[in-house]
């Protein structure tokens, strides 16, 4: 990581450039705890009630693992390199004033990194992590002056909306995470055909990469015990529903677990925790339970999709659901939603 002003803030303080960056470096090695790492297996035994509800609370990402993500994804640690999918869990995290967030986000735009550099909002954003109790922000923000004190459109806005294909498109370039299907689809070649897929079907591709991540870590000849298969392990009676005949074929299968989750997407009213709670244990749970099921397995599942793709709220089409059984929608927590920085468009 560099700062790019190290030399000129540096000789205005009367501080070697050096320190600065390490300054910097401080900064950021300043996490809020030590999170459990993305990814990582949840026990499968019965859980305790007090267990069951832990989970609940966890199936929303706390900031600290939103910050955790972001590390990663702006450092390229384990995944694909992402300054905009960083920057908007960094955002997500803010909104919770974690004094991590703000500092991190502040070195983003003290940077231009992956956002056009600004004083004004870096100063601004070390003045709050100062104000949430960080020695270091106090001294970044005296570092660092701004003609105004302005935030980042994420913090000032509940919710974003902007055109999918004005971001960088997803990829897959991690080997650990990926086997190339059979039958000759290469890599990029299964890229782009989500990508394409995904806007087909008015869906956020990265909500789909997350998706298949979890279930099927890529494997298009990935079986679960349940008999799940395929890329979006679709069982059965889900392949019997959307016409699915050869759930090994790639192309199949994602057209398949594609209409599924716009189907979902469009039945829980754009809801995606109640989305993803549904494609793991069926929309007939979801409905039982009157929100996310308290099955250890649909929790952890909605917990680690989440921490790939931290939004509240996806766009939806209300007339493609609109025949489905009677839904019991939960009552939604109070305060701004998150909704993902994605809009329908008509596939051209």
């Amino acid at each position: 990581m560099t700062f790019r002003r190290a030399a000129p803030i540096a000789r205005s303080l009367r501080i070697a450039p050096v320190a600065l960056l390490l300054l910097g470096a401080t900064a950021l090695a300043q996490a809020a705890g030590s999170p459990p790492r993305v990814g990582e297996s949840p026990a499968h035994a019965a859980p305790s009630s007090a267990k069951a509800a832990q989970l609940a609370a966890q199936a929303t990402p706390s900031p600290a693992q939103l910050i955790e993500q972001g590390t990663r994804l702006e450092h390229g640690e384990s995944v694909p390199r992402d300054l905009a999918a960083a920057h908007d869990l960094y955002c997500k995290a803010a909104r919770s004033d974690s004094p991590d967030a703000f500092l991190r986000l502040g070195w983003m735009y003290a940077n231009g990194r992956g956002v056009e550099r600004d004083d004004s909002i870096a100063s601004t954003l070390f003045r709050r992590a100062a104000d949430a109790g960080s020695a270091v922000g106090a001294r970044l923000s005296e570092a660092i002056r701004g003609s105004e004190d302005r935030l980042p459109e994420c913090l000032t806005k509940a919710a974003q909306v902007a055109q999918a294909d004005r971001g960088p498109t997803p990829t897959v370039s991690d080997p650990a995470q990926f086997r190339a299907p059979r039958g000759g689809i290469e890599q990029q070649a299964l890229v782009a055909a989500v990508v394409r897929m995904a806007r087909e079907f008015r869906l956020d591709p990265r909500l789909v990469f997350a998706l298949i991540r979890v279930e099927s870590g890529f494997d298009p000849m990935a079986r679960s015990v349940k008999n799940a298969q395929g890329l979006m392990q679709l069982i059965p009676e889900t392949a019997e529903r959307f016409a699915v005949r050869n759930v090994f074929d790639p192309l199949e299968n994602l057209r398949g677990g594609m209409s599924y989750l716009r189907w979902l997407l469009s039945y829980f009213e754009g809801d995606v925790v109640l989305t993803l709670a549904a494609y793991n244990a069926g929309e007939g749970a979801v409905n039982r339970h009157g929100g996310v099921p308290p099955y250890p397995e649909t929790l952890a599942y909605v917990q680690r999709i989440r921490a790939f793709y931290p939004f509240d709220q996806h766009a939806f089409d209300p007339k493609v659901a609109r025949n489905g059984p009677p839904r019991i929608l939960p009552a939604r927590i109070p305060g701004p939603r998150t909704e993902a920085p994605f809009t329908i468009a008509k596939a051209g």
